[in-house]
């Protein structure tokens, strides 16, 4: 009996090794039928009203493993489970056994011990000792030697629900990690203003139709991301997405990129080269910066707009195609018309659908929102961990005019994951064209100030002496909710207490940002 005490002892000690959780559950399964010297078992897993065989050993194992038994039929691992105990059972007499499962095998089971599975005071589980001698002779059925084979399976129990949730946790992380990177892929665009959200609308209505979209905006607000979402929301999808920028390239080589051209049409065109209309049959393309297209190009452009029909440079006949244009510009194509620099007709077929993005100074409610997500993402694509920022540095973000708008605010946080050496990036660790604007969002004034601290003091004890306390309190939370640009989550931060009691007080002192705006309505962080 010491022997087998020991033995169990051991194949304790070996399962515990086991990380893995495949292995675990293998391991555990091969260690008890060692220890009860027999050649069939199985581990079954409870999943809403069905038990599914996850492990199996023995002769025809490989035809159990994924069987699933109904909650309603009989089965000796269906009563274990539902009862909560061990149970020893005679294959050929037991009427629990579900003999379906056997029908094809060659080697029947003739007795059966079968263990519940705990983890934390549930069943989740069952595992099958199974002898498929016809004598049942291999069990170990006595009652000192079950009570040691107990407490190993417990044990085995836990580790292995364990390893079983680790698994799903794991799935969970792969999926998440997935859609992550998908996000990252599709360039997520951010934002909880009014002048997003009313934008977004646009885009999603425009999405659904083929018309001709003109997108208008400062520099680096996000119009090639908007032309991708209209893109991926319509029903040219699954067709190509192209892009071209007019400005980028000389005249003569952006209509042949466009427009493609035939062998010999010019010096070193050696062969046929279809352009990005022609590879786009079917899908979008982004034209940006249209502002900057030549007049020639124009000309081109408006046939493929009115005719949808192209005509390669050197070729003699046009070529059909099937393509939704979507042009971006930050230019004043108005003005531009009146300087008979850009065409009338073609702005017209092209401004079907007008999106104008607001630059980032108008929607400064979104930085917060930016900022956390830069740093998220930048984090994860540098592998460094990801930092935190100060309500103040917050402050002088949004109080900052970014006349490279979202670009500038993407590529600042690169700068300073890299040049931050806190965790936390704080006023200091800004950039000093970002430091000269006051909380007010004017720049700092170059006229004297009264240095003498004390005067300063005298002068402010004065001020508040006079105020009551509801008074100054009304006063230091309105000073709070300008600073932060009325977001609760970080005035509510900076003054000490939570955000529910900090709402609360808006509420009694009926502080709110405009008439008829409650607390519950500003900007949630």
């Amino acid at each position: 009996m010491n022997n087998e005490k020991d033995k169990l002892s051991q194949e304790n000690y070996e399962l515990f090794r086991e990380l893995d959780p495949d292995l675990l559950q293998k391991k555990f399964l091969n260690a008890l039928l060692k220890i009860q010297n027999v050649r069939r078992g199985s581990i079954w897993i409870k999943r809403g009203r069905t038990y599914v065989c996850v492990e199996a050993a023995g002769i025809d194992s490989e035809n159990i493993v994924g069987v699933t038994l109904d909650a309603g039929s009989p089965s000796i691992v269906g009563w274990v489970i539902e009862n909560g105990k061990m149970t020893i059972a005679q294959a050929g007499s037991d009427r629990r056994h579900n003999r379906e499962v056997e029908a094809h095998f060659a080697i029947k089971s003739s007795q059966i011990l079968c263990f519940p599975l705990f983890i934390d005071g549930q069943v989740f589980g069952a595992v099958q000792i199974i002898d498929t001698n016809p004598d049942s002779i291999h069990l170990n059925l006595d009652s000192s030697y079950l009570s040691h084979f107990q407490n190993l399976l417990e044990i085995c129990s836990i580790a292995l629900g364990n390893a079983l949730c680790y698994a799903r946790e794991q799935k969970k992380n792969r999926r998440l990690s997935s859609v992550l990177s998908r996000v990252e892929k599709e360039n997520t665009i951010i934002g909880q203003s009014k002048a997003f959200h009313k934008s977004m609308d646009l885009v999603k209505s425009y999405a659904d139709t083929d018309f001709n979209v003109l997108i208008t905006g400062e520099s680096g607000t996000g119009k090639e991301l908007v032309a991708e979402r209209l893109h991926t929301g319509s029903a040219r999808a699954d067709y190509p997405f192209l892009v071209q920028n007019c400005s980028a390239i000389p005249e003569t080589l952006l209509e042949s990129e466009l427009f493609g051209y035939k062998k010999g049409a010019f010096t070193g065109a050696t062969r046929d080269r279809a352009g990005l209309f022609e590879a786009a049959d079917g899908g979008t393309v982004f034209l940006d910066e249209i502002g900057d297209m030549p007049m020639g190009t124009q000309a081109g452009l408006l046939r493929v707009l009115q005719k949808n029909e192209i005509k390669p440079l050197g070729a003699t006949q046009v070529r059909y195609i099937n393509i939704r244009i979507i042009a971006a510009t930050n230019k004043d194509l108005a003005g531009m018309i009146q300087e008979n620099r850009f065409r009338q007709d073609l702005y017209y077929r092209l401004s079907v659908l007008p999106i104008h993005l607001p630059p980032l100074r108008e929607r400064r409610e979104d930085i917060p929102l930016l900022v956390r997500h830069f740093l998220n993402v930048e984090g994860r694509k540098t592998n460094i961990s990801e930092k935190k920022i100060s309500p103040e540095a917050i402050h002088h973000l949004v109080a900052y005019t970014w006349p490279g708008n979202i670009r500038e605010l993407e590529n600042l946080i690169r700068y300073l994951m890299v040049t931050t050496q806190n965790e936390i990036i704080k006023p200091d660790d800004l950039p000093e064209r970002i430091l000269k604007i006051n909380p007010d969002g004017v720049k700092e004034s170059t006229a004297p100030r009264n240095t003498d601290p004390q005067t300063n003091e005298t002068q402010y004890l004065r001020d508040i002496s006079i105020m009551t306390w509801p008074d100054l309190e009304k006063a230091y939370v309105m000073a709070l909710m300008e600073k932060f640009n009325w977001n609760i989550t970080w005035a509510a931060k900076a003054s000490g207490i939570n955000r529910s009691t900090f709402a609360s007080r808006m509420r009694k002192l009926d502080i709110h940002r405009g008439t008829g705006e409650s607390p519950d309505s500003t900007t949630m962080g």
